[in-house]
């Protein structure tokens, strides 16, 4: 036998012959083992007998007890070769036969044979510490937004809450879009652009040759927040304004703090950072902790030059329902912005609470003119209901 076992033979072939001489003799070998072994014959081709035999090993036998024939049919294919150094051990008693071939023990003669070949085995630094103690697993943890999904805002320190913010922006991140009445030119439109058309066509003796298509423009859908920042809901209002920054910061939006008087923080809240822009808006509400006159600052927007921004706008409203107003003027308040807005969401801390039911005046005045009443009192509470803000806008249509 010379130096290459193989030596022009086509290494495909051989390997299929090969295991088909090993299925006839009793061991499974598939389409898988002999892929492994056509591959490890071209990654490595073998230039020495003791290489041939351990790639044809590890990539056909799958089981101890196919050892004794596999050395059998692979001595009778190359009988004229010298014998093989190999040494490996016997299969321990009561051992499965579905279990995989284990690798030899590394013996003092490895060098010549011995155990695989590319096999080292790492030096021993020192010897194990003995300890009395039992066995420890390592415990599995929530990852930190899950460990606090039902927290209450009024349990989340500085750092807890600024890390409901960024999950709050991720949350609302990719804000679905609206179709305008503009249009833009583009090769995909179905629309002719009338005169982007004529003025081609000056070029062509009026003969429309290169007809230009338009399609209509989409942006980012409004989004109004308005957040009650009464004493009722001193422990929500700083969670929410973090659900106000994450719109500001993504989307086009405009966002109001009430209590007495309406306050706009559009400005304060685009703030990099997170903590600064929380304070700026804490320090431009004056009344903040104080009573609460939902009616009235609707009125006030409505009213206002910032009203415009309200049509064809998700109006998200924050607030548990307690209201000095009549609920006679709420309702009305309502109404109005109903006929201008094109969502109406209203977040309550306590939808949450089992056993709840909108017998607050203002909440049941208010309820008629949403089109849904989302729990927020929990980390979790607030997540889910950007992600329904987001799920419900992506409703098609002009307001």
């Amino acid at each position: 036998m010379t130096s290459a076992p193989l030596g022009g033979i086509d290494r495909a072939a051989f390997a299929v012959a090969f295991a088909d001489r090993l299925r006839h003799a009793g061991v499974p070998t598939g389409l898988t083992q002999v892929d492994d072994f056509v591959r490890a014959l071209a990654v490595n081709p073998p230039v020495q007998l003791s290489t041939l035999y351990w790639a044809a090993r590890i990539s056909l036998v799958r089981r101890h007890v196919d050892l004794a024939t596999f050395d059998r049919v692979f001595t009778a294919v190359f009988a004229d070769a010298p014998p093989l150094p190999l040494t490996r051990s016997a299969a321990p008693p009561g051992r499965r036969d579905d279990v995989h071939v284990p690798v030899p023990a590394q013996t003092a003669d490895a060098g010549a044979g011995g155990g695989l070949p590319w096999a080292t085995l790492p030096p021993a630094v020192a010897e194990a510490a003995e300890s009395d103690t039992a066995l420890r697993l390592p415990e599995r943890r929530p990852a930190a937004v899950a460990g606090l999904a039902d927290r209450p805002f009024e349990a989340l320190d500085e750092a807890q809450t600024a890390l409901l913010g960024e999950a709050l922006r991720a949350a609302v991140a990719g804000w679905p879009s609206r179709r305008t009445r503009r249009h833009a030119v583009s090769p995909a439109g179905r629309r002719v652009a009338l005169r982007p058309t004529v003025a081609r066509a000056r070029r062509t003796a009026w003969e429309p040759v290169e007809v230009v298509r338009e399609r209509p423009v989409r942006r980012p859908r409004r989004v109004v927040l308005l957040c009650d920042v009464s004493e009722s809901m001193r422990t929500q209002a700083t969670a929410y304004l973090h659900l106000m920054r994450a719109f500001v910061t993504v989307t086009d939006a405009e966002v109001f703090a009430f209590a007495t008087t309406l306050t706009r923080l559009t400005v304060a809240l685009r703030h990099t950072s997170p903590a600064a822009a929380i304070a700026q808006a804490s320090a431009a509400v004056t009344d903040r902790f104080g009573g609460t006159r939902i009616a009235t600052n609707l009125r006030a927007l409505l009213a206002s030059h910032h009203g415009d921004a309200l049509r064809g706008a998700v109006v998200v409203i924050g607030s548990d329902g307690w209201d000095s107003d009549p609920p006679g003027e709420l309702a009305a308040a309502m109404a109005r912005l109903r006929r201008r807005a094109y969502r109406i969401f209203w977040l309550n801390p306590r939808a949450g609470v089992p056993g709840f039911a909108p017998r607050v005046a203002g909440m049941a005045a208010a309820l008629p003119y949403c089109d849904r009443l989302l729990p927020a009192g929990t980390f979790q509470d607030l997540l889910d209901a950007a992600g329904q803000l987001h799920s419900v806008t992506w409703t098609a249509g002009l307001k």
